[in-house]
């Protein structure tokens, strides 16, 4: 069986995850603070602020920037139901927005088009690892006054041309952005979440937010020679992040530029590929101002293609896939406040697309048996064009 994604984790994580263990200090510590500071300095981030997943970054940002009860917020329903999920969490009402069919990410005008005297934010998502279209969605905000909090939950790695400089999803380039460290995404601490942001004021309230509203860390308290007793001058969570889990990300962000690498290079192979052998599908495309991690890689199937039987086929050929990504609005959770906007493209992507697998430990004899099980779900004879190109099959790293 082909997965749709797989970790690229080892023997240097299991190593730092046990060593953390025997020093007899767990929870959030040293590790934390090691992993933030190199998090901030590989996406040029003056601050970094490690939590328990990413639906809680988003739920502290959205806090952050100011997002209450009677609210709006813009953001797109194809995509993940935490969006929605931390909007309603600060009394807030989502406004979704269509998206664009290319890219998977927010249409800029309709973007500009729902905003109105409730908005308090948007909240823009990079689909899939493709970074959305902040060159126009920065503008429209700053003319409102609007903040811009970034999901990258996917985006890790992926690249965004701002004037003539490539820079890194992160910075960020709105207000804040998250970043998930689920085992689907592309590093892993088995779960986990990351804010950055250029706002020391907003990184000192996640701090005091994720750890019960505390003014003084555990580490200050248990390390000193002097008694100290903290206190609690506002209201918080428990959204921490373990020194097991960080020990893990310090050793997955290691990883990171070859496992972009590796991303990048399945997707050409399979771009080259279905282009070759499925010509009917649609592909997706980098904008010339994007560079994708290619977290999924998403294909559009042919008019008329029925999505679940082309799944199950492939399925039972050893090859998992994905639905394209779900629409919130036709959640029951969500379906009570119809859409302002016609939501046709988001519906449409869901509906006509399925993810194939990707990760970078595949082969290429690997993409060979994803493509042939394509072709035979789609009615056509599988193995009829030359073998994939071959490069070597990719151990985890020690």
């Amino acid at each position: 069986m082909i997965p749709i994604a797989k970790p690229l984790v080892g023997r240097a994580e299991a190593d730092a995850a046990a060593e953390v263990v025997m020093s007899g200090w767990l929870s959030q510590g040293a590790r934390v603070a090691e992993f933030e500071t190199a998090f901030a300095r590989i996406v040029g981030a003056d601050h970094a602020c490690a939590v328990s997943n990413c639906t809680v970054a988003l739920h502290l940002a959205l806090l952050a920037v100011g997002v209450g009860p009677g609210d709006e917020v813009v953001t797109v329903s194809h995509t993940f139901i935490a969006c929605a999920n931390v909007i309603w969490q600060c009394g807030a009402v989502p406004v979704f927005v269509d998206i664009d069919p290319l890219t998977f990410n927010a249409d800029p005008d309709q973007v500009e088009r729902a905003i109105n005297p409730k908005t308090k934010a948007i909240l823009c998502v990079h689909q899939m690892g493709m970074p959305c279209d902040l060159r126009r969605i920065l503008p429209i905000a700053r003319a409102h006054g609007i903040p811009v909090v970034e999901d990258a939950a996917c985006a890790v790695g992926s690249e965004i041309r701002i004037g003539d400089a490539w820079q890194p999803i992160g910075r960020p380039h709105g207000d804040i952005a998250c970043f998930s460290l689920h085992p689907r995404k592309v590093i892993t601490v088995g779960d986990g979440g990351m804010l950055t942001t250029q706002s020391a004021d907003w990184d000192k309230r996640f701090r005091l937010w994720r750890q019960h509203g505390m003014n003084v860390v555990d580490t200050v308290r248990h390390h000193s020679d002097r008694v100290i007793f903290e206190n609690y001058p506002i209201q918080g969570y428990n959204y921490r992040l373990t020194d097991v889990q960080a020990a893990i990300g310090l050793q997955q962000l290691a990883r990171l530029p070859y496992i972009v690498q590796r991303r990048r290079q399945l997707g050409q192979a399979y771009q080259k590929l279905l282009t070759a052998e499925v010509p009917e599908l649609g592909l997706p495309e980098e904008p010339a101002w994007a560079r994708s991690n290619w977290q999924s890689y998403c294909v559009r199937l042919p008019d008329g293609a029925d999505q679940r039987a082309v799944m199950q086929h492939m399925l039972d050929r050893g090859v998992a896939t994905r639905r394209g990504i779900m629409c919130i609005h036709r959640e029951v959770a969500y379906s009570g406040d119809p859409a302002r906007f016609p939501l046709v493209e988001s519906e449409r992507a869901q509906d006509e697309c399925i993810l194939l697998p990707l990760f970078p430990e595949m082969t290429s004899e690997m993409q060979r048996q994803v493509v042939d099980a394509f072709r035979e779900a789609l009615g056509e004879p599988a193995g009829q064009m030359p073998p994939a190109p071959r490069y070597n099959s990719v151990r985890a790293l020690s």
